[in-house]
């Protein structure tokens, strides 16, 4: 987009500094968050809010929280595997349907389990080679779940300081004493866990990562923590809703690839990055998780199941996860991954982490990382720009997102309009540093 002098706030500034705590009226306090994000939108500086008008796919049409049109190379979801319109799986909702309706009705607790739901959570635990897994409505209230059931006051729990938030919440809501680690620190892990086992000897302790963090596409050392965690009597949760399906020889993610399948004390994740679809599990070797989600796990409890059409559609993608063509896309993922991260740092770009499906780029500058947001929306982009609070002030990022199905002509398109953009942002960078 031309280069046009904006007002400031709407370059620069962050949706925190526009909540006001002083209005008695609750929601008035965020109306001015509402009018400077609407300032963003009439500005055509708005990321946000954008909404699909067919399928997705490697190529997608939508629109902007506006209702202008946008249209182009899909960076911007997350169906990795390219499933979501996949013929097997439109198969198996429809047949789901017909047999079962769309609606579970009720609590896991309750009447709202189906045999679906119930298989699911068999072929889950199979899959990862675990005693049992249980199935969540939402990857969010999974992640929830989990922590606040296995954690209450006067217990642990250590957490990867980027973490997803859903995990940040749980622990901060759960009573026990939260201590954040640095980044993917081992040793950091290692040097709490001794001073708390020599200060408190028979608290409880849960340490909380990801299999792939989905800012940074990097990866801890599972082995090493479960080790750790051993030897301090400590649990080890580990999310792996990023890596799960889309990584490892036979995509049982992260904790394939560092040899540790069936060994991880607690795996959660997600259905919706690999699987096509919402819902989330908790999978463990111990007897007693199980009931205990069942019964005294509020976002397991206390909500209605995952839906009949749900589980039979994540059935269907985990038989084509673990068959011949799985690995197949599963190949092409990685290999427009790689080709995307090459395309991009040669084109002058930050890029981030480790190959996986998410290919973190950094941006800096609030107002750099919205100018060329809003550059590459106009020249037929989609992408996902990630902001303070998520990342540090300045410290913006796209958080692009590579498909099985996208074409090598799809990637070099995009890797075009992103250099093109960032060729025409240079010299306004440089009066924007200067000034």
């Amino acid at each position: 987009m031309p280069f046009e002098p904006m007002p400031q706030d709407v370059l620069n500034g962050v949706s925190t500094d526009y909540y006001d705590a002083q209005p008695v009226g609750l929601m008035d306090r965020w109306q001015p968050m509402t009018d400077w994000a609407d300032a963003r939108l009439a500005a055509k500086l708005e990321p946000y809010c954008k909404v699909n008008v067919g399928r997705i796919g490697p190529r997608v049409l939508g629109r902007d929280r506006a209702g202008r049109g946008l249209s182009g190379i899909n960076m911007a979801s997350q169906d990795y595997l390219s499933l979501g319109s996949h013929p097997k799986l439109l198969a198996a909702a429809a047949a789901a349907a017909r047999r079962f309706g769309v609606h579970s009705a009720g609590s896991p607790a309750q009447m709202g389990l189906t045999t679906l739901a119930t298989s699911l959570e068999e072929r889950i635990a199979e899959f990862l080679s675990l005693a049992d897994a249980t199935v969540f409505s939402t990857g969010w209230g999974a992640g929830y779940g989990a922590i606040r059931t296995l954690v209450r006051e006067g217990d642990h729990v250590l957490i990867d300081v980027l973490a997803n938030a859903c995990l940040h919440e749980a622990a901060s809501a759960s009573g026990a004493l939260v201590h954040r680690f640095s980044h993917c620190s081992t040793e950091a892990v290692a040097a709490r866990l001794d001073w708390l086992r020599e200060n408190e000897p028979f608290a409880g302790i849960l340490v909380v990562t990801e299999g792939v963090f989905s800012m940074n596409s990097d990866m801890p050392d599972l082995a090493a923590l479960q080790a750790i965690c051993r030897r301090h009597d400590a649990t080890l949760c580990v999310d792996v809703a990023h890596d799960l399906g889309v990584m490892g020889e036979t995509g049982r993610g992260v904790i394939e690839m560092q040899g540790m399948t069936g060994q991880i004390d607690v795996v959660m994740g997600s259905f919706s990055k690999a699987f096509a679809s919402n819902g989330g599990f908790v999978a463990s070797n111990h007897p007693a998780l199980k009931l205990a989600l069942r019964y005294a796990c509020s976002t397991h409890t206390l909500t209605n199941a995952l839906s009949p059409v749900q589980a039979a559609v994540v059935l269907a993608a985990l038989d084509i996860v673990e068959s011949a063509e799985g690995a197949e896309r599963r190949a092409r993922l990685m290999d427009n991954s790689l080709r995307l991260r090459d395309g991009l740092t040669k084109g002058g770009f930050q890029v981030l982490g480790q190959p996986s499906a998410i290919v973190p780029v950094g941006l800096g500058r609030h107002s750099r990382a919205r100018r060329l947001t809003a550059d590459v929306l106009a020249h037929g982009a989609l992408v996902n720009l990630v902001e303070h609070p998520v990342v540090p002030r300045n410290g913006c990022r796209w958080q692009l997102q590579t498909m099985a199905d996208h074409s090598a002509d799809d990637i070099d398109a995009f890797v075009a309009i992103a250099e093109a953009a960032r060729m025409q942002m240079e010299p306004y960078s440089l009066i924007e540093a200067a000034s």
